[in-house]
């Protein structure tokens, strides 16, 4: 319940009552008794908003929160769906989120919840770039029913910066004449976004934006990258300068297509100074997508499509990106950034079901899922699923987002598992 709103409301009953009996009186009456009573009604209304308190926040480490958060899985194709340049929740073919799904996600194990958001036509014209207010609303409902259940929730602005998308705006390869309009708009939304929340507890953490790029595959280029590195900084301070506690909550950071390598690499990604942050330590994370090696992930093409992956392998498999790869990858990780006292998170990462190519694929993705998870912990790396809602052909769903069904059992048994397990284990094998 929101105590703010509670206070004014009872604040204006009684000025509505006091203003009444007044009134009632003879026309004579002195009118400066009503003008009293209302700027007594005025000024308690005024002070049950400087005294709304923030919420008990509890104080997290870089370790602890690495152990707090867990195995966290996306919300995926919901809030950043959206339908010619709107976005709209069902736009993509899944259901309205309710309470009850994040229930039964919370059930399997998981821990957190990333809840990817997209804006776009949300966001109103400049100079004020207002966002919708029933659509912060909507955003707000999720979060809550993710945090009333003790979990943590990871909110973005995601779909915003696509090459891809109608109505994409957050595009860091635009000439500087439109990086000049694009940081104004980006440092407005995010500071509506931070003021939202800031009274949220240590629970809410925000990340700048997901997957930004100029579109192409290849290495970084200098410029693009140097826009990206702005945006990070624009959110930081953004987000801290709204006070109360955004000053010391968590922020997520992303760097060249939250490629590992493009990231953890010489490639040009810079951490945002925070010297608006006034707790005690570093308060930013980093944040990287993982979805190697992509034709066992994520490729649906039936000439190029691996079917299986890793030591157990007997056919149609690649000959990198196996187990080696992923303990580098995580490696990598802990000592650029986990070393250092930055947390890092897995954004995404998870493989589309192809057991109607090969009947073995769905244990490979256990394998796959597991091995990950376990690589990612052994290295105080923060694993969170993507789940975008299609369960069956080439989808990514572990739930079933309609009836709550757990459709992919044994995929979320290894990656909790892998979370929970202490020190080294030997994951089941394949078969």
């Amino acid at each position: 319940m929101n105590i703010n709103i509670s206070k004014k409301i009872a604040a204006a009953a009684a000025a509505v009552m006091l203003l009444t009996a007044c009134g009632s009186g003879a026309d004579t009456a002195d009118t400066s008794d009503v003008q009293t009573t209302a700027e007594a009604a005025a000024a308690e209304e005024t002070a049950a908003e400087e005294e709304t308190p923030a919420s008990d926040w509890t104080e997290l480490d870089n370790l602890q929160i690495a152990e707090e958060m867990g195995l966290g899985w996306n919300l995926g194709n919901q809030l950043e769906a959206t339908n010619n340049g709107t976005p709209e929740e069902t736009a993509w073919g899944n259901p309205v989120v309710t309470e009850e799904l994040i229930k039964t996600v919370k059930e399997q194990g998981f821990s957190s919840v990333r809840i990817p958001v997209t804006y776009l036509s949300k966001i109103g014209e400049a100079p004020d770039y207002t966002i919708d207010a029933a659509w912060l609303d909507r955003v707000a409902e999720v979060v809550d029913y993710v945090i009333d259940n003790d979990m943590y929730a990871i909110i973005n602005m995601h779909g915003d910066g696509y090459y891809t998308i109608d109505g994409a705006w957050l595009l860091c390869a635009e000439d500087d004449a439109a990086q000049e309009e694009i940081k104004a708009k980006y440092e407005a939304a995010w500071t509506q976004i931070a003021d939202r929340f800031k009274d949220y507890d240590e629970h809410l953490i925000f990340e700048s934006m997901n997957e930004e790029f100029n579109n192409d595959y290849g290495k970084p280029d200098p410029a693009a990258y140097a826009n990206i590195n702005a945006y990070n900084q624009i959110f930081v301070d953004a987000v801290r300068g709204t006070g109360s506690n955004n000053e010391k909550r968590w922020l997520l950071i992303p760097g060249w297509n939250t490629n590992i390598e493009y990231t953890a690499g010489d490639y040009g990604f810079v951490i945002p100074e925070d010297k608006l942050c006034t707790a005690d330590g570093n308060r930013l994370m980093i944040s990287v997508h993982y979805y190697d090696p992509y034709n066992f992930t994520l490729d649906e093409n039936s000439g190029s499509a691996k079917t299986q992956w890793g030591k157990n392998a007997v056919e149609n498999y690649d000959s990198w990106g196996q187990e080696d790869y992923a303990d580098t990858m995580m490696k990598k990780l802990n000592d650029k950034f986990v070393s250092q006292g930055y947390p890092v998170i897995i954004g995404e990462f998870g493989t589309v079901d192809k057991t109607y190519m090969d009947e073995a694929n769905g244990a490979y993705r256990r394998y796959w899922a597991e091995y990950t998870v376990k690589a990612a912990k052994a290295n105080g790396i923060i694993p969170v699923y993507w789940d975008n809602g299609w369960n069956g052909k080439n989808g990514l769903g572990v739930i079933d987002r309609t009836t709550y069904e757990v459709t992919q059992p044994d995929i979320i048994e290894g990656m909790v598992r892998a979370i929970t397990s202490d020190g080294d284990y030997e994951i089941p094998a394949v078969g």
